[in-house]
């Protein structure tokens, strides 16, 4: 089943958000999906807050952001995020091109 995921980083910066692209990429960048580090990802946005800054994903599953969650946690701390559990949901009704 898939899941939504909503992490909001206080304090954040676009920046920083950047140079954990940048390192989860190995500095090519991403331009599709099928580019991320660890495969499931459905959809993925980002963007600034009042407060900081916002990310929100659809994973095929669970199980399959906790895959990426291990790759993601060390940059997140290496790039000076702070600690902030993801709120994950069930994906009632998700709707793609």
């Amino acid at each position: 089943m898939a899941i939504g995921v909503l992490f909001e980083f206080a304090g954040v910066t676009q920046a920083q958000y950047d140079d954990v692209l940048k390192r989860l990429s190995n500095g090519k960048g991403f331009s599709k999906l099928a580019d991320w580090p660890v495969a499931g990802v459905l959809a993925h946005v980002a963007g600034p807050t009042p407060s900081g800054w916002r990310v929100v994903d659809v994973w095929e599953s669970e199980a399959k952001l906790m895959q990426f969650a291990e790759v993601l946690m060390p940059i997140l701390k290496a790039a000076g995020f702070p600690d902030a559990p993801p709120q994950i949901f069930p994906a009632y009704n998700f709707i793609k091109s």
